[in-house]
């Protein structure tokens, strides 16, 4: 059994809208007109230093989409931080921290709540061990960074693509099966940027990675013109962990009672890839991307079989399970996601960034 709340199922139908070119989304095309003039006109003001784009004394590499929801830019993030820390790299990674309730400028840390820092800096942070920092603006959580941690030699920015104020040296849009969707901007698509890019527009990302999960392919084509295109490959891992840190192989919750959470962008791709693994959920719970803590609070005052959830939801989960007997079966499991780059892309990531490599 399914459930969305209010939110989710408003996004997951605006999603499917957003795919196709029928007569709503043409009565709503001359909006999305507007949109792409503002965005066209904040972008000449940012390339003509109207507005100021801030540069950093470190390279500074910005992952992010150009569809509304979530296209794997967090797993990515995590992959090129771990790649470009075991290439001799000492990387920091910026975020604005989307659903914290916090205003200020944060330094991430691994007891830190979600709340504070955001679900996905959390889980980058200890997915990395790499210093985090989130703000409002992810340019002042950038300078917060280098004032913490001088040593750090390259910067991530993670969801960054429309952050113009802060300079990049490398920017990769990430794409998933949706593509571009209808090739329409916001509200009669999903594009919040036009795409393809121009040659010459200002800001033109330098890479394409296209995510797919294992076996289903890459989706909808991506039109790239002059970009470098490269593939990902995600998946669910063999194991899921526990609140204390246990794992147990995924075939061993095939035959329980279980309830499936996804607080993400698209919990239907979640519970899909549980079904592809042989974990068939008694139910699947869809809430809104990065809900409140509280959220999570009223379903395990009311959840009757132990939760199944993303990583992303056990930031918040995992720190609200009250402390029980050492032998206690856990009552929330956490399946990790694991995406796999193409060798070519880390390759081009290196090349590109090593005239910025220090010497000595």
């Amino acid at each position: 059994m399914s459930q969305r709340t209010g939110p989710t199922q408003w996004q997951a139908a605006w999603v499917h809208f957003a795919q196709h070119r029928g007569v709503l989304n043409t009565l709503l095309w001359p909006a999305s007109l507007l949109y792409r003039s503002l965005v066209a006109i904040r972008r000449c003001l940012y390339a003509a230093g109207v507005l100021r784009v801030h540069r950093l004394d470190v390279p500074v590499v910005v992952v992010g989409n150009v569809v509304v929801g979530g296209a794997g830019k967090t797993p990515c993030t995590i992959a090129l931080v771990n790649h470009l820390a075991s290439q001799g790299w000492r990387p920091g990674v910026v975020s604005r921290g989307h659903g914290r309730q916090a205003g200020t400028v944060s330094h991430v840390r691994a007891d830190s709540s979600a709340s504070d820092v955001g679900d996905e800096p959390l889980l980058i942070h200890r997915h990395t061990g790499a210093p985090v920092c989130v703000a409002a603006r992810r340019v002042d959580a950038a300078h917060a960074l280098r004032a913490l941690h001088p040593q750090v030699d390259v910067l991530v920015c993670d969801d960054g693509l429309q952050h113009l104020a802060l300079g990049r040296d490398l920017a990769i849009v990430v794409f998933d099966d949706r593509g571009s969707g209808n090739g329409w901007m916001l509200p009669a698509g999903l594009l919040r940027e036009p795409w393809p890019p121009l040659p010459r527009s200002p800001f033109r990302p330098h890479m394409l990675l296209r995510q797919g999960r294992m076996g289903g392919g890459v989706g909808q084509p991506v039109d790239a013109p002059g970009l470098q295109v490269f593939g990902a490959e995600r998946r669910l891992a063999t194991h899921a962990i526990g609140p204390q840190g246990q794992r147990i192989p995924l075939t061993q919750l095939r035959d329980q009672s279980l309830i499936a959470l996804a607080g993400i962008a698209r919990p239907r791709v979640f519970f899909d890839m549980l079904r592809s693994c042989g974990v068939v959920p008694a139910q699947e719970l869809a809430l809104q991307d990065h809900a409140d803590p509280a959220v999570y609070a009223e379903l395990l005052r009311h959840a009757q079989h132990p939760v199944i959830c993303t990583e992303k939801d056990a930031v918040k989960l995992f720190a609200l399970l009250p402390p029980g007997p050492p032998d206690a079966p856990p009552r929330a499991w956490a399946v990790p996601l694991e995406l796999t780059p193409d060798p070519a892309f880390l390759s081009a990531v290196d090349a590109h960034l090593a005239p910025f490599r220090p010497v000595g």
